[in-house]
């Protein structure tokens, strides 16, 4: 056992306990995680603006519905709501507003968007709302 002691006191790297292995992360494996974040951020930098503009265009139908009396005002008052908040991806004409039998209306839409990513590669969302023909045989609060 002295020997130990003594073999300890001269190199402090020698234990009396077990040597234990090191754990961590690589230089590489840094790397590869790293390409991954910034493809990530990049990925949901690109999309949340196409979110925002969804969104707001679901505001605009049900503020269209709630407003309108009929299909042309319904158009005009989404298209006055769209240069608001600026949506561009889609018009008034490319609703589609359907009569219930309860004499309200239902709007609904339906797009693609395409986002590019890098090169060739391209991120195709489909988005679809609609003010729900459910939701016109609610009562208003």
């Amino acid at each position: 056992m002295s020997e130990m002691r003594l073999r300890s006191a001269v190199n402090p790297r020698f234990s009396v306990f077990k040597a234990r292995t090191q754990g961590g992360l690589s230089l590489l494996g840094l790397l590869v995680i790293a390409g991954l974040v910034a493809l990530a951020a990049t990925l949901g930098l690109k999309i949340a603006p196409t979110v925002n503009e969804y969104l707001a265009i679901k505001r605009a139908i049900v503020k269209a519905r709630a407003d309108g009396v009929d299909v042309r005002s319904i158009r005009t008052i989404f298209d006055r709501a769209a240069s608001i908040d600026d949506i561009v991806t889609i018009d008034g004409k490319d609703l589609v507003v359907e009569r219930l039998p309860n004499g309200e209306y239902s709007i609904s839409f339906d797009y693609d968007k395409r986002i590019e990513v890098f090169g060739p590669v391209s991120l195709v969302i489909n988005y679809k709302g609609e003010t729900g023909k459910a939701a016109a045989g609610r009562a208003p609060n």
